[in-house]
Order: C-alpha cells, then sequence, then structure tokens
C-alpha cells in the first residue's frame, strides 16, 4: 500500500488530528469542566482515549499552552491557566 493510500493510524496520521484533541480540551476548559489550576488530562491519557501517538497529544496541548489556556511544569503535566474568556 501506497503511503498516500494509507489511512489515519496506519503510520500516516492525519495533519488535523492534533487540532481535534486540542479543539475538545479548550471545549473542556472554556465550559467549565475543567477549573482553573486543575490538570489537562495527560499526554499518555489523550493518546489512549484517541488511538494516537503521544507526540500527537502532546502538539495537542502545546497549541492549548500557546493560546494562554495551560501552562506546563515538567515533571507535574499540563494545568488549565486559562479562563473561560481566555479561549481564542
Amino acid at each position: 500500500m501506497a503511503a498516500e493510500d494509507a489511512k489515519p493510524g496506519e503510520g500516516n496520521p492525519d495533519p488535523r488530528r492534533y487540532r481535534q484533541i486540542a479543539d475538545e480540551v479548550r471545549e473542556l476548559i472554556t465550559s467549565g469542566s475543567i477549573a482553573h489550576g486543575q490538570p489537562a488530562p495527560s499526554i499518555t491519557e489523550l493518546a489512549a482515549k484517541y488511538g494516537t501517538a503521544r507526540q500527537t497529544s502532546a502538539k495537542a496541548l502545546r497549541l492549548l499552552v500557546d493560546e494562554g489556556l495551560l501552562t506546563r511544569y515538567p515533571g507535574f503535566g499540563y494545568y488549565v491557566t486559562g479562563s473561560k474568556g481566555d479561549a481564542k
């Protein structure tokens, strides 16, 4: 099977998958399901939930850090630091 024929998850990951993960975590934050100061789902949890590589989940969380919704604490994970009105 050629690389262009491969399905997401078969060695040719969908480049938009991290955005979908980020959108869903963003919604949890903006809806108040995850409150300020609470931990976001871990990279491992997101990778298992969405069936992606850990790198994909990490990229999604980094996007939310860049947006100011999460802060990364090495060794501890990602925590909500933005508020409902902070989402872009």
